[in-house]
């Protein structure tokens, strides 16, 4: 790709080794559940894919359900809680729209969970929460897709296991950056996603707790053990598991990352930018910053015509001119239509972070300058 592309939580470039196994798997297009040597082959290709994913999660293939990505593996897990006998919701207030909404438009009582002005989830809050009637199913994204602030699961593992409740985790974000295992996060049901980990997009998985069931959403035929009907995407599961594999390999990468990162933040820290969520432990490549006078359409418009891919946070809701959600939940309002997420990956040098950073100044400065022209009385314009 030509040009500095720093979008990677949006969706990474796809990795090499996944088109070289995905055109293998297309080339050879055998239906996985036909019992001729066509369809073995594609069988084993799910089958091996199913283990790779378990292992970057640190879980048992037979937990992983293959689906069409992370809304519908999100949407998934909050109703196989609700049918194991959970009756309400708790969401984190900086939750993806794809979890809030479907908690939203489950029908049962949802109450939002609080963060700090560092985009933490306030665990007092959580057990104050989960006091209330009835078992509830508490989501909780392991590390935000906007600010990259990484939330303690662990800690609110114990809350809610002692409240015999249901902890569902995206971590959808977090997965290939840094570690992730269920067990350790001792999360009931995790959701991943194939196109941010150098996979293809249009596949994503339900990753269940052992003892947990699925609820099925989609019907039909027994595939994915009877948990979700409809002929399995091969291609993009083969895909997917060697995008997962080799996001496994890269996690030692990441303390080069955060100090291209690092380094990067230190030039628009200087420059004038805000960074979001900056006191807390945060994603090794993702930079959400922010100022009070650039509102985000322009400065993406502008960083695209230097040749820097950036976004203004999730990429779901390009388009709109809603204010960032995670802005918003952190209490700093004056900021919310001002921010931008840059964010790195497996194809990234530190070159692109450096030149985004210079890129950016350079821009900010430019726009300032203009404000100011604009903001000057006539006769002084006149005079200059």
């Amino acid at each position: 790709m030509s040009g500095v592309y720093l979008d990677y939580n949006a969706s990474a470039l796809v990795r090499p080794e996944v088109q070289d196994v995905m055109s293998r798997a297309l080339a050879d297009n055998g239906n996985p559940n036909a019992v001729h040597a066509a369809g073995r082959r594609a069988r084993a290709r799910v089958e091996t894919a199913r283990a790779q994913v378990a292992d970057l999660v640190g879980a048992d293939p037979t937990a992983v359900i293959f689906t069409s990505g992370g809304t519908e593996s999100n949407a998934q897990a909050l109703v196989s809680a609700l049918g194991d006998g959970c009756e309400r919701l708790i969401v984190c207030a900086t939750e993806h729209p794809c979890v809030a909404e479907a908690a939203t438009a489950s029908g049962k009582p949802v109450r939002m969970l609080p963060v700090d002005r560092e985009g933490v989830v306030d665990l007092n809050k959580l057990q104050q929460l989960l006091a209330g009637p009835g078992r509830a199913v508490v989501a909780i994204h392991h590390a935000n897709n906007e600010s990259g602030a990484i939330q303690p699961i662990a800690e609110a593992a114990k809350l809610v296991r002692a409240a015999n409740g249901w902890l569902h985790v995206d971590a959808i974000q977090s997965a290939g950056k840094i570690p992730v295992s269920l067990r350790e996060l001792g999360a009931d049901s995790l959701t991943l996603s194939g196109h941010k980990l150098g996979g293809p997009q249009g596949v994503g998985a339900l990753v269940l707790k052992d003892g947990r069931e699925a609820v099925r959403m989609i019907h039909g035929a027994g595939q994915e053990r009877g948990r979700r009907a409809g002929t399995e995407n091969v291609p993009g599961i083969a895909g997917f598991g060697v995008a997962a594999d080799c996001a496994a390999r890269d996690l030692p990468l990441a303390g080069a990352h955060a100090a291209w990162r690092d380094a990067a933040e230190a030039v628009v820290k200087a420059g004038g930018a805000v960074v979001i969520a900056e006191g807390a432990p945060r994603l090794p490549n993702t930079l959400f910053m922010a100022v009070p006078d650039w509102d985000s359409p322009q400065q993406l418009i502008t960083l695209d015509l230097m040749g820097i891919m950036v976004s203004a946070g999730s990429a779901c809701s390009s388009g709109k001119t809603k204010p960032s959600r995670a802005i918003l939940a952190t209490g700093h309002a004056a900021l919310a239509t001002g921010g931008i997420r840059i964010s790195g990956g497996w194809g990234t040098v530190e070159d692109d972070w450096s030149r985004f950073a210079a890129a950016w100044v350079g821009a900010y400065e430019k726009h300032r300058a203009r404000q100011s022209t604009r903001a000057a009385p006539a006769s002084t314009r006149e005079t200059a």
